[in-house]
């Protein structure tokens, strides 16, 4: 008996040394609790909700609910309204289920805690079901029941079901309700239904007053997500008052379509910005391509303003460090991280791997993998990615076993890491028992992306009919990608015979791009076939196509620079292209020839080599060693493909500075040491 008391005793009337009573083993069902639980039932009922409250383990809400049916309270409506409630919020459905379901005589409040625990964990469809059970019961819904079942519906994008359920709050007499007007509202325009929202809102008799601005920051995110910003700035400034969330909205807004500068002058404009200001503009500046911008302003956040990072700012500002290779930025934010105690949960941990692997630091990213104890399949994606794209297909492949070992199932993105793994080494046979087993063992269909993968896994390894074959064969309709993946094996190989072949199905797609007149002004001018060259330059003028610019980006000292292919633009411009022409002139005499055949058209061999010389890689790379000590590794983001010619000159280079060079180019990286690249020339 006196084992059975301590399940449910407060923790003051414990031994000291005896655990806590809520964590002990699940009682024995013969033992009496009458010592323990208070006999007044009102007292009784505090006592269990009390303890439900500090439950935090299904466990030991099973214990409680053990206790429960022991104690002949298991029909206490207000004690399992709390059970329910608890068991969902700690995300175990099935039970909060099977608990209300073994109620004979559900009130309202119970099934309300039901279906915002079914809302909340994304249970859209059980929560519509429980809802019409409610009508069948004769339990009248409350003001609290619609907004979680409006949220489902727009979880379910059926707006007939939407326009049912406004017809029962009409019904209720519950229409001007705040609470249930501004979902009734929000339901609307995320079912992009805003004229409807719109006329909720201008009927709404409370929208002139004071705390109303709840129903106004609805009606103003629901016309930024519709696109409709001239109406969102309308309102916002009529608004007859305005908190954070109503700037929060509108910038947001305005930063997601485009609006940037509109965005940045109402966020200077602001009296008071809280960290959901501060990480709106980090993350839309990054969301636009203004990654060197949205890493000033974090730093301006966190030193000069003050201002503590959230979850979402740290994912934010890690991925512009991500996209831009500025691995100093990076390294700095790790050391906040740490210094500020934040949890490495798998979304920071998730982003801090990406990170590092993207800026080339895959040691430092396979530790952080290590120390990030919470691990979804998203950061195993990411690990595996980045041994992948840095050529250590062997990492990437363990890496893909030990995710299987611990129990997550690898999802299609898993599949693309380990896919592309495979290619970038020629491991054909072992990429087809991938893409096999995504299919047979896990029940996931191919994407389109994981098509072009194995096309380009065949095109590499020399082996066209077969990537051909591949196509041809195909569930799915082969896109532009798909082509294009080949078209570049076509290349590689110089097949000019598949190659016109697929150049018509890849200008059939896609008229205006640029990238299969280069590709085909690359093969031709790669065999001295020069009047199909210009021919091909020719058609490409007239259809309108213009050709990709190459964009590379260095961090020298923390501070990226940017340059196209031809730059003049930079304040060192004179110092640049003076190292240039030596790096050039030394590497010739060690036996670099410029590979003319990546030029597009036939000039002279001098202006073939002027042409190659310009290239935005080489460059960022003039500028890295005009800017570093000896030594120092030199990282570079390329937007493309770095070319052939870039690549032979990057090994010469890395000898004869004795510099570790590395290349992050659209396809892979490439680590340049001692005349040596990591890819071995497989690329």
């Amino acid at each position: 008996m006196k084992k059975a008391m301590r399940v449910l005793a407060p923790k003051s009337a414990l031994p000291s040394k005896k655990k806590n009573p809520i964590s002990s083993p699940p009682p024995n069902p013969h033992q009496s609790y009458s010592k323990i639980i208070p006999q007044n039932p009102n007292q009784a009922e505090t006592h269990f909700v009390t303890l439900i409250h500090a439950s935090k383990t299904i466990l030991q809400l099973q214990q409680i609910h053990s206790q429960l049916i022991l104690q002949a309270m298991s029909s206490n409506s207000k004690i399992i309204t709390q059970l329910v409630s608890s068991s969902s919020s700690q995300r175990s459905i099935d039970y909060a289920l099977h608990i209300f379901n073994s109620f004979t005589d559900p009130n309202v409040y119970m099934f309300n805690a039901l279906i915002r625990g079914l809302t909340e964990n994304s249970w859209f469809r059980k929560t519509v079901e429980f809802f019409k059970l409610m009508s069948r019961l004769d339990v009248r819904p409350s003001r609290l029941t619609f907004p979680f079942v409006l949220k489902s519906v727009v979880g379910l994008g059926d707006k007939w079901l939407g326009g049912m359920v406004h017809g029962g709050i009409l019904k209720m007499g519950l229409e001007f309700d705040g609470f249930v007007r501004v979902s009734l509202v929000d339901m609307y325009a995320k079912m992009e239904l805003l004229s409807l929202a719109l006329q909720l809102f201008d009927e709404s008799p409370e929208r002139n007053k004071l705390d109303s601005v709840l129903l106004w920051n609805v009606v103003i995110n629901g016309c930024c997500k519709n696109g409709i910003l001239e109406k969102a700035v309308e309102l916002f400034e009529a608004m007859p008052e305005r908190n954070l969330g109503s700037w929060n909205s509108l910038i947001n807004g305005l930063i997601r379509n485009g609006k940037v500068d509109k965005a940045v002058e109402l966020f200077e404009g602001m009296v008071e910005k809280n960290v959901v200001s501060w990480t709106t503009m980090v993350h839309g500046l990054s969301l636009n391509g203004m990654h060197e911008k949205a890493l000033e302003m974090f730093f301006n956040m966190i030193e000069e303003e003050g201002v503590r990072a959230n979850d979402l700012t740290l994912v934010s500002v890690l991925s512009a460090c991500a996209k831009t290779g500025a691995l100093e930025a990076g390294i700095k934010i790790h050391k906040y991280i740490l210094g500020n105690k934040f949890r490495l949960n798998a979304a920071v941990g998730t982003a801090l791997i990406d990170m590092y692997a993207k800026c080339g630091q895959i040691q430092s990213a396979s530790q952080v993998f290590h120390d990030t104890k919470e691990k979804d399949v998203r950061t195993w994606s990411v690990m595996i990615w980045g041994w992948a794209i840095h050529g250590s297909v062997e990492q990437a492949l363990q890496c893909f076993e030990k995710m299987k070992l611990t129990g997550i199932e690898p999802d299609e993105v898993a599949f693309l890491a380990v896919l592309t793994a495979c290619s970038h080494a020629g491991l054909v046979d072992e990429g087809l028992k991938f893409f096999d087993s995504m299919k047979l063992d896990y029940s996931i269909e191919p994407t389109m992306k994981h098509c072009a993968v194995i096309v380009d896994l065949y095109g590499r390894a020399g082996q066209l009919d077969e990537a051909l074959r591949f196509i041809q064969c195909m569930a799915l309709t082969p896109d532009f990608v798909i082509w294009g993946a080949l078209f570049s094996a076509c290349r590689a190989h110089k097949n000019i015979e598949m190659a016109k072949y697929v150049s018509e199905k890849l200008l059939q797609l896609e008229p205006k791009h640029s990238g299969s007149y280069v590709f085909m002004s690359n093969i031709y001018a790669g065999v001295g076939i020069w009047e199909e060259v210009e021919r091909v330059r020719t058609s490409m003028k007239d259809k309108g196509a213009a050709k990709d610019t190459g964009l590379s980006h260095v961090e020298v000292h923390g501070k990226l620079h940017s340059f196209v292919a031809g730059d003049q633009a930079h304040m060192h411009t004179k110092e640049i292209y003076s190292k240039l022409e030596e790096m050039i002139n030394r590497a010739r005499e060690h036996g670099y020839i410029p590979e003319t055949e990546w030029v597009l058209h036939n000039i002279e061999e001098e202006e073939k080599e002027d042409a190659l010389g310009t290239h935005s890689e080489k460059l960022a790379l003039a500028f890295g060693l005009i800017s570093t000590g000896p030594g120092v590794v030199l990282r570079i983001v390329k937007n493309l493909r770095t070319c052939g010619d870039c690549h032979s000159l990057m090994k010469h280079v890395s000898k004869l500075s004795q510099r570790e060079i590395v290349v992050r180019d659209i396809k892979r990286f490439h680590h340049f040491k001692d005349g040596i690249c990591s890819c071995q020339d497989y690329w």
